[in-house]
């Protein structure tokens, strides 16, 4: 019988107040009962929108008939079909903006919960079953992928399974990109990313850690030295930026990339048992919007902050993070001050953070984003007290690889200019995710990597 319930079957989670002051994930996933209960309530539409909405084209209501029928041994196969990091996705993907928002039972009530089941079905499979080495038949050719992240991942999984010698150059000590040094310890922990890239290890993907490309290697060395048939720049962006403002300079004062890879990718939450310390005042400032600063501002909750406040320059309704993340951070106890915008960090006399003046804004009207663009309101300087300040106002690609590589087409805000198959202006270089993008979502890197992975193929399979 399908369940016509015009609601999912809600997910457990933590107690919120006990939940800000650990580092624990904040919610436990689906049982199996769970998970059956509402894989039927998905309809097995003729036309599956669902998959349409997917960037790496899971076949949806193909693993959810299969956890309704109980087989959650074949519904994570299936997914593995298309999708590199289930575990992953299943977590951190939006699919309110992609799978979900095209769900049929959105009409009437909710959508089916299809991230919640991806989980599901990543989880039990890990917990339960020992995911056997494929049988991959290798064509002898080899593929560098650069940088260790969600595109570079999925673009190496695609490429092993269509029989290449793929090697991932990664510039960090650890592989995973944001998904290791950006997304926190009680959103996404790092025993998951672990498992998932152990699966691409066992496929034959090499991972070369500590290398910096540009650096160490070139592009063009890699290409002409190293016997490499193509390489896939998946270097993403890491690049803080900045408001330019007075104070930006202080002592307490972070971006937001530093603030989360001493977290997370350092283990500074583990600390004196991990050699990194994070020092986190008692009054808090976070300056941004997104997910970013959300992971930011219940970090610092996190590490017994008294205080800790957003500082958004638009309205709640404009704020760019996912809905569940920002109601999270309030029911922890984040509080919001939207329409408000930092004008200068203050510092005392050794050069410490002492509070920041702001202004506040109204919102006119809307610019190229087609959000309300907001104008400063004459007269509203007011001083926020805090002694730590986290800029979380977006970030851009390292230029490094670009300015070390003769060729390559640039747009004006850095990132590699390429075509819907990741294609960049030199012949077998391809890029895909962030560094192409700028700031974006992990599963929509991932489809970007399964693109180029799938024209770097057609393209070496086309050569003699």
């Amino acid at each position: 019988m399908p369940n016509m319930s015009l609601k999912k079957v809600e997910m457990p989670q933590q107690d919120a107040k006990i939940r800000a002051h650990n580092f624990g994930e904040v919610t436990h996933g689906y049982t199996p009962q769970m998970a059956i209960e509402e894989a039927k309530r998905c309809l097995n539409c003729r036309h599956k929108p669902c998959v349409k909405g997917c960037p790496v084209a899971v076949r949806i209501p193909e693993f959810i008939s299969l956890i309704a029928e109980g087989d959650f041994e074949g519904a994570y196969l299936k997914i593995k079909e298309t999708n590199t990091l289930p575990a992953v996705c299943g977590r951190v993907c939006p699919q309110e903006n992609q799978c979900e928002r095209q769900c049929v039972r959105n009409i009437k009530g909710e959508s089916v919960a299809i991230g919640r089941l991806e989980r599901f079905a990543a989880d039990y499979f890990m917990q339960n079953y020992t995911e056997e080495t494929p049988r991959i038949q290798k064509n002898g050719k080899k593929v560098a992928v650069i940088g260790a992240g969600p595109a570079g991942l999925s673009c190496a999984g695609d490429l092993a399974k269509r029989g290449y010698d793929v090697t991932i150059f990664e510039a960090l000590h650890c592989a995973g990109g944001v998904l290791s040094y950006g997304i926190p310890e009680f959103r996404l922990p790092k025993d998951i990313v672990k498992k998932e890239i152990e699966a691409l290890e066992n496929m034959g993907v090499k991972i070369a850690l500590n290398m910096v490309i540009g650096k160490i290697l070139s592009v063009d060395e890699l290409l002409k030295e190293h016997g490499f048939g193509a390489v896939f720049i998946g270097t993403g962006a890491g690049l803080p930026g900045f408001m330019g403002i007075d104070g930006e300079n202080l002592n307490g004062v972070y971006s937001a990339n530093e603030f989360l890879t001493r977290i997370n990718l350092m283990k500074a939450y583990r600390f004196p048992k991990s050699d990194t310390p994070v020092n986190v005042g008692k009054r808090v400032l976070v300056v941004g919007g997104g997910n970013v600063a959300m992971d930011a501002a219940r970090c610092a909750l996190r590490f017994k902050a008294e205080e800790v406040t957003i500082a958004y320059r638009r309205s709640e309704k404009e704020m760019p993070a996912r809905l569940e993340e920002v109601e999270h951070a309030k029911e922890e106890g984040v509080v919001f001050m939207t329409l408000t915008n930092p004008k200068r960090i203050l510092g005392d006399e050794k050069g410490f953070v002492t509070g920041v003046e702001c202004v506040r804004m109204a919102l006119g009207e809307p610019d190229a984003s087609g959000r309300r663009r907001p104008v400063q309101v004459a007269g509203s300087e007011h001083i926020v007290p805090a002694d730590t300040v986290v800029i979380a106002v977006g970030q851009s690609p390292n230029p490094l690889l670009v300015q070390t590589t003769d060729g390559l087409g640039v747009s004006e805000k850095g990132t590699i200019l390429v075509n819907e198959n990741g294609e960049t202006s030199r012949k077998l270089v391809y890029a895909g995710g962030d560094a192409t993008t700028g700031a974006a979502t992990v599963i929509l890197a991932m489809g970007a990597g399964r693109a180029a992975a799938k024209a770097i193929d057609a393209e070496l399979s086309s050569l003699l």
